[in-house]
């Protein structure tokens, strides 16, 4: 009669009710020393539990292998990769890499724990963010960024999914499971596409390897979202998103958000370039275009420029001159650099 009882409850909690209570019954303390709470989420790959560090006396996030993925090579080492490059980071914008190893053969990552939500659930919940806090999320992300390139290592997976904002407005850049290093050898064909199509440069998808600039692709599109409450490009299929960055011209922001301040306008605009010699050379030009936004608010009362009105609102003679006189200036330096090899 206690087996049938058993049995029935069981069979009501649910499938995925009985997957969790095993885990908690069979981890409950990693390592003598983090006591699981409960489960905090979960991916493909890995699960992350809210535990508390017995040594400490905190509370900690541990992120743990699943143990159906730990034998693929591909993931394992994707793991590895995440802990050696959120390890190397030490920054108040970054999620903080406590202490790593491996618990019943299964690799595990603790990290500060974060009370907060994600800028996708608040955006999820409250909608787009007014141009100042906007701003002051997006200075923040760019120091975050700044550093984790300043340290060698490209995030490839910036979006606001990643990125936890806490009660006292601080940004915390997580989720480091894609990144790579700066001096690492070329990546697989397979492993470049890992990422999200919505935040993806477009040269990544065409098989480019990752650089600062396609992270700062991803924090164009990130800002751009913060301030409209939606991507620019989307569709039911990642493939479909992906090849509308590539192929579609990035729409006209106003359209999405029509009190967009022209300083906001023009950051994005060079942010999102479809090509990544257009953008910004590294994030520390981008944080400062921010920064003068921080320092002057009343720039986010301009809607519009007499030199954005000429270059992009000038009739189609206008463009055209403007077209032909770039052509012959870039004529003239190719004249000149070839002048210069012959007298050499």
């Amino acid at each position: 009669m206690i087996l049938d009882r058993k049995n029935k409850l069981l069979i009501g909690l649910g499938a995925a009710a009985v997957v969790l209570i095993v885990r908690l019954f069979i981890i409950q303390i990693i390592d003598d020393r983090y006591k699981i709470i409960s489960e905090a989420g979960q991916g493909g790959m890995a699960v992350v539990y809210k535990a508390h560090d017995l040594i400490t006396d905190k509370d900690v996030a541990i992120k743990m292998m699943k143990p159906d993925q730990a034998n693929n090579k591909t993931n394992f080492s994707r793991f590895e990769r995440e802990t050696r490059a959120a390890a190397s980071l030490n920054h108040p914008n970054i999620v903080k890499v406590l202490n790593v190893g491996t618990h019943k053969g299964l690799p595990y990552m603790v990290n500060e724990f974060i009370i907060g939500k994600t800028l996708k659930e608040v955006l999820d919940i409250r909608g787009k963010f007014s141009f100042l806090e906007a701003s002051d999320i997006m200075y923040q992300l760019c120091s975050a960024v700044m550093y984790a390139h300043q340290h060698g290592v490209i995030h490839r997976d910036i979006k606001p999914q990643n990125i936890f904002l806490t009660s006292d407005g601080t940004i915390k850049l997580s989720d480091f499971g894609i990144a790579t290093f700066q001096n690492a050898t070329q990546i697989t064909r397979s492993d470049t596409l890992v990422g999200s199509a919505h935040y993806m440069a477009p040269e990544i998808t065409a098989g480019a390897q990752a650089s600062e600039r396609s992270d700062i692709y991803s924090m164009g599109i990130t800002f751009f979202e913060l301030i409209t409450g939606k991507v620019p490009f989307d569709s039911d299929a990642s493939v479909t998103i992906a090849l509308m960055h590539i192929k579609m011209k990035f729409p006209n922001i106003r359209k999405f958000n029509p009190h967009t301040p022209y300083c906001i306008e023009q950051i994005i605009y060079k942010a999102v370039k479809k090509d990544p010699f257009d953008r910004y050379p590294n994030v520390e030009y981008m944080r400062k275009d921010i920064e003068k936004i921080l320092k002057n608010p009343i720039l986010l009362e301009e809607k519009h420029s007499f030199f954005y009105d000429f270059f992009h609102r000038g009739n189609s003679k206008d463009k055209e001159i403007m077209k032909k006189e770039k052509m012959h200036r870039k004529s003239l330096k190719s004249a000149a650099k070839e002048a210069k090899r012959e007298r050499q």
